[in-house]
């Protein structure tokens, strides 16, 4: 390296460290741009202030992203226009569909940016200044949010945040957490109690797909419930254990959390193999659904399967689900994979058609929304009493919120005949919605 160069690589080798003093800004983004092309010939204390410098400049971007998501949802929620609408209907759509996001978590950045612009203030300059990451940022929003309204004094308010700021210094987002709750329990104990009450009603249970043909269930439950479920899992898992060992063909123990996980899916199957004629969908029980070629089915090719709600799965985990399954005829194009029909020689035509829609839609056809089938209305887009066809050109499925938004006329949509659909805000903003082959997880 010639000595000119090695000069200009120790001055930006130096520059890195005096911006690490410096706010954040759109001079130092400048500065970060021009350096990155010298970034790899840096020592390696210089490319880790590089890296400490732009996080900060993230943080300065994100509290300026929270006060553009404000601009357009505003500081409070909006009063729904009609008896069928919640709060921010039309604001969650508008920051959902521009920013690519399912509605929940659009509702979620609004939240949370409504909870940092309205009413934490040493947190939004901390994020501005690149003091705290965004992470920290939406840590400390959201445990802070549950008492805003819960007339806390100010004072108590600004402690907290006071201490979260210091604490998120050296710890990460997960230990500020833990570091808001324990100092919310003891500067607020009452607001404290009645969240861990209010709590209760927020239980559920989640799924969320996982690579390699895995997914995780998550139960939000009161801790004694949560003690029960995993003592009956534990129950059944320590009961084939012993089954397995007794016969020779196990006496490893970490095979037991192998066998907790089987035991909630026997528990679940049990289930659902006593209750099919109950709690339909669309007047079809409750089923898993798979979709694979007719020469995978049979062996003489491996293309992975389709689990209807996951995505692909190996072709000889589908042949085994498939095995004794219920068969549906689909018809397919060879080019596109697009659904052309849904062969069915023992119903009627209306059960026909609503079985092409669920085959067809999968989930709501809302951009972003991935409420299932199974949970969703038939919907003309063109409203029967207005002309509308039943037909699969003109129906499709819509979760009930959704529904209710195209019905109120806040949203319009627009329905074509090879399933694809547009969707106009009441903004004037389009967003068109393509046809899913069924080859493809929705």
């Amino acid at each position: 390296m010639k000595a000119d160069a090695k000069s200009s690589l120790a001055d930006h080798e130096y520059r890195v460290g005096e911006l690490l003093s410096i706010s954040a800004g759109i001079g130092v983004l400048i500065e970060l741009h021009d350096m990155k092309y010298h970034l790899l010939s840096m020592t390696s204390s210089a490319r880790i202030d590089y890296l400490k410098v732009l996080q900060r400049q993230a943080s300065w971007i994100n509290a300026w992203e929270q006060e553009a998501i404000i601009a357009v949802a505003g500081l409070e929620p909006s009063n729904p226009d009609d008896f069928f609408q919640g709060p921010d209907s039309m604001e969650r759509e508008d920051v959902a569909t521009a920013l690519r996001l399912a509605p929940q978590t659009a509702q979620n950045r609004i939240d949370i940016a409504r909870t940092l612009v309205g009413h934490l203030p040493h947190v939004c300059s901390a994020l501005a200044t690149g003091e705290i990451s965004a992470a920290h940022a939406t840590t400390i929003a959201r445990e802070v949010a549950d008492i805003i309204d819960k007339n806390v004094p100010i004072a108590t308010i600004r402690k907290i945040e006071e201490v979260a700021i210091t604490h998120a210094e050296f710890h990460t987002p997960s230990q500020v957490t833990n570091k808001v709750r324990s100092t919310i329990a003891k500067l607020a104990p009452e607001e404290f109690h009645a969240e861990v009450e209010r709590a209760c009603e927020d239980r559920r249970v989640e799924i969320y797909p996982e690579k390699y043909g895995m997914a995780t269930v998550v139960a939000m439950l009161p801790a004694a419930d949560a003690q029960t479920v995993m003592l009956a899992i534990d129950k059944l898992a320590r009961i084939s254990l012993g089954a397995e060992i007794a016969d020779g063909s196990s006496d490893q123990r970490s095979r037991l959390e192998q066998l907790r996980a089987d035991a909630l899916t026997q528990l679940a199957a049990s289930y659902l193999a006593t209750s099919h004629d109950v709690a339909l969908n669309h007047r079809r029980p409750v089923t898993v659904n798979v979709t694979l070629d007719l020469d995978t089915l049979l062996g003489i090719n491996e293309n992975p399967g389709i689990l209807s709600g996951y995505g692909s799965i190996p072709a000889s985990v589908a042949r085994e689900l498939a095995a004794d399954g219920k068969w549906r005829r689909f018809i397919t194009d060879p080019i596109t994979g697009n659904l052309l029909d849904y062969g069915r020689r023992t119903y009627e035509p209306p059960q026909a058609l609503a079985d092409f829609l669920s085959a067809r839609d999968r989930t709501c056809r809302f951009p972003g929304c991935r409420q299932p089938s199974r949970t969703a209305d038939i919907d003309h887009a063109i409203p029967w009493e207005s002309g509308g066809e039943t037909s699969a050109a003109n129906m499709g499925l819509l979760c009930r919120r959704h529904h209710r938004m195209k019905t109120s006329g806040e949203w319009r949509l627009d329905s074509f005949p090879d399933g694809s659909c547009r969707w106009t805000s009441p903004s004037g903003k389009i967003f068109d919605v393509p046809v899913r082959p069924i080859n493809e997880v929705a």
